[in-house]
């Protein structure tokens, strides 16, 4: 019957057209039919019917198949996803006979991945059916807890065979996510974040902007942690950049996630923005994001120092000077001191670079020329004595580098605070501080705990000279 029809130019076009429309709106919009019939077998069965006409055309394409794939291969993912679900009564009845007739799987789902198969073999190869395989996604796409993973992968070896395919789907996918249909929502967002380099920004960037906005605010993980790769991608667009203004509030929240993924991803979108020198941040915005990026400049993972520390410096250039951020940046000094002696060369050029970018916010040129001829040893003396007002507070910075892990670090935190000790008065508690926490080092390192008990020496005997000098 299916090879009589799709012979016939008189109703091959007709016949693919009923098809793809019980495919793409039955299972997703319960339609009735004229009798107000809505069983869940149509769309299944629409399913069977491709397959059927598929397997009668090794050697070619019917056209209308061709012309409509993208949408074709959307609404087969989605048939194995819901047929994944626990089947009604009437399906099972269906099926049962179905595998009466012919040699097909043991279940719907596992049949619904066969006939993508055989789409994609007819319009692509055989190489992406091996690729998709040889990584397991034809058994993740049967499972629902990794169905959108298996969804992402697939758009991946698409992408590598055929933009152009991939650039269609997706533009096919947009109205699904606009209207926020819940069901395939979470694997519809895992494909288009594989695809957005291929669409273009300024025809497709304000549509995929509102659905990602959405999405930020999910209360499932894996939908934001899927939103942010995508504002990634559109973050390197100039022309995404003023748009981007409205999802401040949202990154900022994000930066406080406990998910490493996640803060990593936020940063790298506020960079990108700041990278074009667009948009100028406002002065109560660019307080919130100082806030939210002082803890991780000293945080264990390398990469979110790295790039908190690299945010930093393009805030510096995208904000206007104003005396409220002054307090945050002045407290931003010494850890990105610290780091710049760090073992990680990127967190170290990182922080060399929010260090330069941290002087000339503050205009202290003395401070930028020694950033600029790379002489760290005279910073600690260069900021002590620029600002004695804060060398308690700086104290208080510096103290925890002592139980650092990297040895070179303790040590200079050792010298710093020596430094930082003969400028302090003798009732300053910070000044106790030191003394206890250099004598509490004796179970360091022989060269750690000497210089530490060197530095106290020093101290101590400055204390006692500066004691008689008063009487």
């Amino acid at each position: 019957m299916w090879k009589t029809l799709i012979s016939s130019r008189w109703t091959k076009e007709p016949v693919l057209h009923i098809l793809f429309r019980v495919l793409e709106y039955w299972p997703a919009h319960r339609r009735r039919t004229s009798d107000g019939d809505e069983r869940d077998v149509f769309a299944l069965a629409a399913t069977v019917a491709l397959w059927e006409i598929l397997q009668l055309s090794h050697s070619w394409c019917p056209g209308g198949v061709k012309d409509n794939f993208p949408r074709l291969l959307l609404t087969l993912l989605f048939q194995v996803f819901i047929s994944t679900e626990e089947m009604s009564e009437e399906v099972e009845t269906f099926w049962r006979r179905c595998r009466e007739q012919r040699s097909l799987p043991p279940n719907p789902n596992r049949f619904a991945v066969q006939t993508v198969k055989a789409l994609l073999r007819q319009l692509l190869g055989e190489d992406v059916l091996m690729a998709i395989g040889r990584k397991c996604g034809w058994d993740m796409l049967l499972k629902a807890d990794s169905h959108h993973y298996a969804v992402g992968l697939l758009a991946r070896e698409l992408c590598r065979v055929s933009r152009s395919f991939c650039c269609s789907i997706a533009v096919s996918l947009l109205p699904r996510l606009s209207r926020g249909e819940p069901l395939w929502e979470l694997p519809a967002l895992a494909f288009l974040v594989e695809v957005l380099h291929c669409l273009n920004p300024r025809q497709c960037g304000p549509s995929v902007l509102q659905i990602i906005s959405r999405h930020l605010r999910s209360q499932c993980p894996e939908r934001r942690r899927l939103a942010l790769r995508g504002l990634v991608v559109l973050s390197k667009a100039p022309s995404m950049a003023k748009s981007m203004r409205s999802l401040s509030e949202s990154l900022l929240e994000l930066l406080q996630d406990a998910d490493a993924d996640t803060v990593q991803m936020t940063l790298s979108a506020f960079i990108n923005v700041l990278h074009f020198q667009i948009v100028k941040i406002s002065t109560p915005t660019a307080l919130k994001l100082l806030e939210a990026l002082r803890p991780l400049f000293d945080n264990e993972h390398s990469q979110l120092q790295q790039l908190s520390m690299l945010l930093f410096w393009e805030l510096m250039e995208a904000t206007e000077r104003s005396k409220s951020l002054k307090p945050h940046v002045y407290l931003s000094l010494v850890p990105f001191y610290f780091n710049w002696h760090n073992e990680n060369r990127r967190v170290a050029e990182a922080s060399w670079r929010a260090l330069f970018g941290a002087a000339r916010f503050l205009k202290w040129r003395d401070l930028e020329d020694l950033v600029t001829m790379e002489q760290p040893w005279r910073f600690p003396e260069c900021l002590l004595e620029k600002d004695r007002s804060r060398v308690g507070q700086y104290v208080r910075q510096a103290l925890p580098f002592l139980e650092s892990p990297e040895k070179p670090l303790r040590k200079l935190a050792i010298k710093f605070l020596g430094i930082a000790a003969r400028s302090m008065k003798q009732e300053q508690p910070e000044l106790q501080l030191i003394c206890q926490a250099l004598q509490d080092m004796t179970d360091d390192s022989p060269a750690v705990s000497n210089l530490a008990q060197e530095t106290l020496h020093i101290i101590r005997a400055v204390r006692r000279t500066s004691f008689f000098h008063f009487w």
